[in-house]
């Protein structure tokens, strides 16, 4: 057997050896590593879960508050996805089936993280051999249809929208043995960032600690913890009126034994060049013809089911694809719904944008310099400002708008980007930094007021930038003025600092038909930034004009164009009478002059009838009623127009919701559990990630082990002290 020898440390001063006192000290910290070692083993013990002497983690489990024994698990089985990516449209096809392997009836709930442009139009349920398929009520009569069918023993099931890419799933009464099959299918359009499109298909939702020992689940995507449920009068409430409706789906903890499986099938179909086609998260498998310029281009996208072993439900899967030829390019596609004709006309910009394609630019820079941007907001918005300037040609003109409690403007108009002015607006700009003339309350809608009323040049790509936090409380009043005075103009809206409001800029980006830029982070913002100063600073097409002749529209939204840019096309989508002939003209004016296209109607791609277009154009046409509802504008009229379209075209809104019932009667001789569908861990996210709960009867492991570290020391200490006292006495 092994033996060590004790060990002695002797350390030399100015007054010899001290090994006594040094004796004393290494013996406490001798006690401390074995605390921590204690330590360090009860807690690997607790971060185990208990799994024994394996290393495989524990089996999935459903959170189920009163328990009563005999309450099994509800394992989700498989997860099918089929998606026609039509362009910029992705009409998604979703089967989940899951299976009550216990000895009791369940009610279970469980979360499906949808995308978050996703238009939800239809849901059915395979139940018992018996296939269902829901229909769109209003959120009140869905919800008292659903809570009748549970009491009468029957099976049911409901869809909510609690945010916009979270909804609810509520399915009563499976008994044991049931395999539940339930299909959900929706759109959503998809806008490309630096000039490629992604397509997500979200399979998890990140685990959120929530306070009040309640279990949510949650990833950073998500900034409100409620479910939409009834109120206290029974009527459908959002999420932020009812806080106290939670999303409370547990992480499975993944393991051998939960390995659900995972197949999708997509297509990807346009009416130009389809390129650069690839999976970043998943290995999967590819076939078709991308399409050379001046023709369409289909890709088929296969992930086998299992992948390679591990599971493939615990990360989201991820396509991206790019759209672009040679040359700015029109696209159009059409297709008929339910006795109504639909159209989405896009124009790409071309994969390469030289300087010669850009066309004369006007910036107006709207700068908040309140007190609440101080730090590393005010650094980055310095930044952004002098990286687009210094991009700016001589032919070039721009602003500087700064605003606070006051507003001021750098220049009585616009000048030109010569290397002279640009110094001498950084340079006022950084005087105002240096000698405290910033600081104070955010006067947002006057300067807003003041620089939608300046007159526009012709021939010109006029672009207004906001850069704020937001940390004012007229969302409704900033959407409503750049709504409706905008004109031809871009707005874009670039919201910095620790907690910016999201609410005002992602409103102002809707009015500016542009994508809202949000960094809450010093240490992304650098980055942000950079992408968003690429995003606006290469307009390819202004005053983009669309002329129908022979093809009859109306319904178009949006009304009017905004400029193409180097890595954003336009789209318009809307509705067509009549025969499918005619043409559609389309012209704008690039840096190298006047550009124009024609499509004749006869060549657009035509859709198989699914309701894309339909669904799209609906879900278009709601987002700005929601937008209008939320801040208060006619809110009745606009909440009776959006039930009345998601009625129309079977769309799940904040007023409408899916209920689907099997009316046969179905014996339930013991009272349904309330279960929740676990979610798989997301990649990367440890078991013992943040979460509520019921505080157990018992200390923890790591509060055991917090015990037996301060009982050492206390021990330690009890005993020098007597050590201590035993030695003086035989001194004396």
């Amino acid at each position: 057997m092994e033996t060590h020898s004790p060990v002695k440390i002797a350390v030399k001063s100015s007054g010899g050896s001290r090994d006594c006192a040094v004796s004393r000290d290494f013996g406490f910290w001798l006690v401390a590593a074995v605390a921590a070692v204690v330590f360090a083993a009860v807690s690997a013990r607790a971060n185990d879960g208990g799994r024994g002497a394996g290393d495989e983690p524990l089996s999935p489990y459903f959170q189920v508050r009163g328990a009563e024994p005999g309450v099994d698990a509800l394992p989700l089985k498989s997860t099918e996805v089929d998606a026609t990516l039509a362009g910029v449209i992705a009409e998604v096809r979703v089967v989940q089936t899951y299976q009550n392997e216990g000895g009791t009836p369940l009610e279970a709930r469980y979360i499906f993280p949808g995308s978050t442009r996703a238009a939800v139009h239809g849901m059915t349920m395979t139940v018992g051999g018996r296939r269902i398929e829901a229909q769109v009520k209003e959120k009140e009569e869905a919800r008292k249809t659903y809570e009748v069918a549970k009491r009468e023993g029957k099976t049911a099931s409901l869809l909510e929208s609690s945010r916009s890419n979270v909804f609810e799933m509520n399915v009563a009464n499976i008994l044991p043995g049931d395999t539940v099959r339930v299909e959900l299918r929706y759109n959503e359009l998809l806008v490309p960032a630096d000039g490629e499109y992604e397509w997500v298909f979200p399979t998890v939702v990140g685990p959120r600690y929530t306070r009040g020992g309640e279990f949510s689940i949650f990833d950073s995507r998500f900034s409100i913890e409620g479910a939409a449920a009834p109120d206290a009068n029974g009527s459908g409430s959002s999420p932020i009126e009812n806080r106290k409706s939670r999303i409370e789906n547990p992480p499975s903890r993944g393991g051998a034994e939960y390995e659900p499986v995972f197949a999708l099938n997509a297509e990807i179909v346009a009416p130009v060049p389809v390129r650069a086609v690839e999976c970043v998260s998943h290995c999967v498998r590819t076939s078709g013809e991308g399409g050379a310029d001046g023709a369409g281009g289909r890709v088929r996208v296969t992930l086998p089911p299992g992948g390679d072993g591990a599971p493939v439900m615990n990360r989201d899967f991820i396509l991206r694809y790019r759209l672009t030829g040679d040359a700015l390019a029109g696209g159009l596609m059409i297709d008929e719904w339910n006795g109504e004709k639909f159209f989405l006309l896009t124009v790409q910009p071309p994969a390469r944008v030289t300087p010669a394609l850009v066309p004369p630019r006007d910036y107006v820079f709207v700068m908040d310099v309140s007190g609440s941007m101080w730090g590393f907001p005010l650094d980055v918005s310095t930044r952004l400002l002098e990286e687009l300037l210094v991009s700016l040609h001589e032919a070039d003109t721009f602003n500087v708008q700064l605003f606070s409690g006051s507003s001021r403007m750098l220049f009585d108009g616009p000048v030109a980007a010569t290397p002279e002015n640009i110094a001498a607006a950084l340079a006022l700009f950084e005087a105002g930094r240096k000698y405290g003339d910033y600081g104070g309350a955010t006067e947002l809608l006057p300067a807003l007021e003041r620089v939608l009323s300046l007159p526009a040049r012709p021939g010109v790509s006029r672009s207004i930038v906001v850069v704020t936090d937001g940390y004012v409380d007229v969302e409704a009043e900033a959407y409503a003025l750049v709504r409706a005075r905008l004109g031809e103009a871009n707005l874009f809206a670039f919201g910095i600092g620790a907690a910016v409001n999201r609410e005002l800029i992602e409103r102002l980006a809707r009015a500016g038909r542009s994508e809202p830029a949000v960094v809450d982070g010093k240490d992304r913002a650098a980055a942000a930034a950079a992408k968003f100063r690429r995003m606006i600073e290469a307009p390819v097409l202004t005053h983009v004009r669309t002329a129908f002749e022979g093809f009859s529209t109306g319904e178009l939204i949006p009304a009017a164009q905004p400029d193409v840019l180097a890595q954003r096309p336009v789209m318009m989508v809307g509705k067509w009478h009549g025969a499918a002939t005619g043409k559609v003209r389309l012209s704008g004016l690039t840096g190298a002059g006047a550009w124009n296209a024609e499509i004749d109607v006869a060549d657009a791609v035509r859709l198989d009838g699914s309701g894309a277009l339909a669904h799209l154009w609906a879900r278009e046409r709601l987002t700005g009623l929601e937008d209008l509802h939320a801040i208060r504008f006619e809110a009745d009229r606009q909440k009776a127009e959006i039930v009345r379209l998601g009625l129309k075209y079977n769309l799940l809104t904040r007023f409408t919701s899916f209920v689907a019932v099997d009316t046969t009667p179905r014996e339930v001789r013991e009272r349904a559990e309330k279960v929740t569908q676990p979610n798989p861990l997301p990649a990367g996210v440890s078991e013992r990630a943040p979460a509520g709960g019921e505080v157990p009867t018992s200390p923890e492991p790591g509060t055991v082990s917090l015990m037996i570290v301060a009982a050492l020391i206390v021990g330690w200490s009890v005993w020098r002290k007597r050590r201590g006292t035993r030695a003086e006495a035989n001194g004396g």
